[in-house]
């Protein structure tokens, strides 16, 4: 079982635009709400395609109701914990293009001692989860100090911790030496703090957080494809879409089939990337089924190429 941990989830409402005019009234041809979160979608994606999962995830206001609602109308086990704020909303906007233009709003305060219940939540389901995920950012409250904390207790209890985040969590979860990290291009610039123009650039920022504490890092590179860095070496991997329709989910659809297939290898970076590439090809934050995967179209190489230039 792999336990996935939201600690910013929303509700994700995506329009599908002709194009998208700044000042003009417009009108959406398509609409779709849908759970929203990081951590929450990889568990969706885990759920379709038959993998067991349990996702946290604090819950609030009439927003909190829907999106327990939701994930309950989709068969997702969860453990929501009640809080005084109210969940966020987020809105898509997709343009035919894969063009992606994405509002997010900052999310409900956790108070201390809101987190200390979901962080009760989560050590305590750790104990039966082959992998505790930790996705997203944090909301207003926490400290950094008490989601390290967090990590910390889950790796010293023996859990097999995976974080996907940015700055300062991404940096507490290769500290706390997480097994698995998965910053994006930007993510792992920031990480590192310096650009990253080729692969290269990638793989040495990679190298620096297992020399951190990680035990490997799986970077996703969007259209350039992911990296994967552990003690076994480097791999690189792309999967091209013909017709994309929105990258929301897309990097949380990767990491749940890299967990899914195994989270070491060509086998499993191979997975990852074909179900990233069937979460491009689908709209809003939908997750892919087994039905949407296309392995062929995977190219996996032990032997990258480190001066190609990523695209800008």
């Amino acid at each position: 079982m792999i336990l996935t941990v939201t600690l910013n989830p929303s509700v994700d409402r995506a329009l599908e635009l002709d194009v998208l005019v700044r000042g003009e009234v417009l009108r959406a041809a398509d609409s779709h709400i849908d759970p929203g979160g990081k951590g929450v979608n990889v568990s969706r994606a885990l759920l379709a395609n038959g993998v067991r999962s349990t996702a946290v995830v604090p819950t609030g206001g009439a927003e909190g109701d829907q999106l327990v609602d939701m994930l309950r109308a989709e068969g997702v086990d969860m453990l929501a914990v009640p809080i005084a704020g109210r969940t966020r909303s987020n809105i898509t906007l997709a343009e035919p293009d894969g063009t992606v233009t994405k509002i997010n709003e900052v999310g409900p305060v956790l108070s201390d001692a809101e987190f200390a219940q979901v962080s009760k939540a989560v050590l305590d389901a750790a104990s039966t989860a082959d992998w505790v995920v930790i996705c997203g950012s944090l909301p207003p409250g926490p400290t950094i100090g008490a989601f390290t904390e967090l990590c910390e207790r889950l790796v010293a209890a023996g859990a097999r911790l995976a974080v996907d985040s940015s700055g300062p969590a991404l940096l507490a979860g290769v500290a706390a030496g997480a097994a698995l990290v998965k910053p994006n291009r930007e993510e792992l610039a920031e990480a590192i703090g310096a650009p990253l123009g080729t692969y290269g650039d990638v793989v040495e920022g990679c190298r620096r957080l297992r020399a951190a504490g990680a035990g490997a890092v799986l970077a996703s590179l969007g259209s350039d494809g992911a990296i994967l860095v552990d003690a076994d070496g480097v791999l690189s991997g792309s999967s091209p879409v013909t017709v994309p329709r929105s990258t929301v989910g897309a990097g949380d659809a990767m990491l749940a089939g890299f967990l899914a297939g195994g989270a070491a290898g060509a086998g499993a970076l191979t997975e990852g990337l074909a179900w990233g590439a069937a979460a491009v090809s689908l709209p809003g934050s939908r997750m892919p089924t087994p039905s949407d995967l296309d392995r062929t179209t995977v190219s996996v190489s032990s032997d990258p190429d480190l001066s190609r230039r990523l695209h800008p």
